[in-house]
């Protein structure tokens, strides 16, 4: 449940996507770029209470090197830009404060090729980059608060997920003042076609995926489609989109672009190994290998179903088979290390993720499991120097403190122990028991100047 100030915060946050630009004061009126981060982070704490976001490192890892690739273009970046998949049955995307950006994965499945998921994200892009969210808080300031609930079920959900969140108070005529207006969607149109064809992706990719979106609702679908309702104006946008694209000549594609063209089946499989009903997700990956019989892609995706579904053993002979297919591959590795680890088998962890690290020796999330798996052997000083290593690799993950914490205490190093457990009940904002394990660390370390310095330091952060 949220509370009520997370409430408010959501709704004018999701409220601010959709006031028109024409009603947007002048550039004095806008948040400036540090007030609307900090409503980025509120929002997002938010959408975290409400909605299950995708955790999988290399799907998360995926969709955000794809958006940064894309984002890196923008040409003046008030934001970090930060993507997430959303794990619910429908069809959206949306840009929220402080270049915060989702996507629903129903939509990340219907998508045929990578051309269309960069579309999605360049088009949100082009919200951000306009700063259209700055330009109209002052005017969801004079909203209603029952109305504001109305419009972030109408903007943010849309369709039948949104009807019991409707409060009944919402007037048409206010309702039509805050819907997109055909001018927002056409400067993001055009300043996502830039970002694509910039980033080597076809921009033509914006249309088709508009017409799968329509064919969603004209052939069975349940009302409307959320990204109907929240990007409206679709034929027109299509139209003019048709219009950019006359004369338009695709580039070769470079590098980076071929790289992440690579990688986008396995994402696709991650994602729908993990979001789709398991039903429906083994039917699909078993009729991949019915035209493949040695798919590995459908193999990890069978594994990943299996994974998901607490199957462990049926899991691990799928990673192998898969493995067989394709040898080098680091997230099968990654996946297999995991299951393993679960089951309890560190050795045969250790090996697979050793593998790995042969191939790639930086990798945060081998790395981590690779240390994990030491740690419960018991093996903790050679679990707490790559616990070490991972915090200078950042972003450093919260986790990797709470385990250094662990295996320094279960060598006595108690000092440090109580430091990083004081890092990690701080980065969690729990204040209490942060400044504990500092105090505690402080006493201990009475012999050690330099531990007792960054002991202060973290005390005058934590203040």
């Amino acid at each position: 449940m949220v509370n009520c100030r997370g409430k408010h915060l959501l709704i004018v946050a999701a409220l601010v996507l959709a006031v028109n630009l024409s009603s947007a004061g002048p550039l004095g009126a806008y948040l400036t770029a540090e007030e609307e981060t900090e409503l980025g982070e509120q929002f997002l704490a938010s959408i975290k209470s409400q909605y299950e976001l995708v955790d999988y490192p290399y799907l998360n890892q995926y969709i955000n090197d794809l958006g940064t690739h894309i984002g890196r273009h923008i040409e003046v970046p008030y934001f970090s830009l930060n993507f997430y998949v959303v794990n619910e049955h429908i069809i959206n995307a949306f840009a929220a404060p402080g270049g915060h950006v989702f996507i629903f994965s129903d939509l990340v499945i219907m998508l045929d090729d990578i051309d269309e998921l960069a579309c999605i994200l360049a088009h949100e892009l082009g919200h951000v980059s306009a700063r259209h969210l700055a330009a109209r808080i002052e005017r969801s300031k004079r909203i209603g608060m029952a109305t504001m609930a109305g419009v972030l079920a109408g903007i943010l959900v849309g369709g039948k997920a949104a009807e019991p969140l409707v409060t009944g108070s919402l007037a048409a005529g206010v309702q039509a003042e805050l819907g997109y207006s055909r001018e927002d969607e056409r400067q993001a149109d055009q300043i996502g076609f830039r970002l694509a064809d910039t980033s080597g992706f076809d921009p033509s990719g914006m249309v088709t995926v508009l017409k799968k979106i329509q064919r969603e609702h004209w052939y069975g679908g349940n009302g409307i489609p959320p990204y109907l309702q929240t990007h409206p104006g679709a034929p027109e946008r299509m139209a003019n989109i048709e219009a950019m694209l006359q004369g338009y000549g695709k580039k070769p594609d470079h590098d980076r672009t071929k790289q992440l063209r690579s990688r986008f089946p396995l994402f696709q499989i991650m994602v729908t190994a993990l979001c789709m009903e398991e039903e429906d997700a083994t039917r699909e990956f078993t009729k991949r290998l019915h035209r493949e019989p040695k798919s590995a892609l459908a193999l990890y995706g069978l594994g990943l179903v299996h994974q998901r579904a607490g199957r462990i053993s049926e899991a691990i002979d799928y990673f192998h088979r898969s493995l067989r297919e394709n040898p080098d591959s680091i997230e099968v590795m990654f996946s297999m290390g995991d299951a393993y680890l679960t089951k309890g088998q560190y050795e045969e962890s250790l090996s697979i993720l050793e593998k790995a690290l042969t191939l790639a020796p930086r990798d945060k999330e081998i790395l981590y499991l690779y240390a994990l798996s030491l740690q419960n052997q018991e093996r903790y000083n050679g679990a707490a120097k790559i616990y070490e290593r991972l915090t200078f690799l950042p972003p450093v993950k919260d986790r990797v403190y709470y385990n250094l914490g662990l295996t320094y205490g279960r060598q006595g190093k108690l000092a440090l122990a109580h430091y990083n457990l004081g890092i990690y009940f701080a980065k969690l904002r729990k204040t209490t028991q942060a400044l504990f394990h500092f105090k505690k660390a402080e006493q201990l370390a009475a012999e050690k100047p330099a531990l007792k310095e960054k002991i202060r330091n973290a005390l005058k952060d934590l203040k």
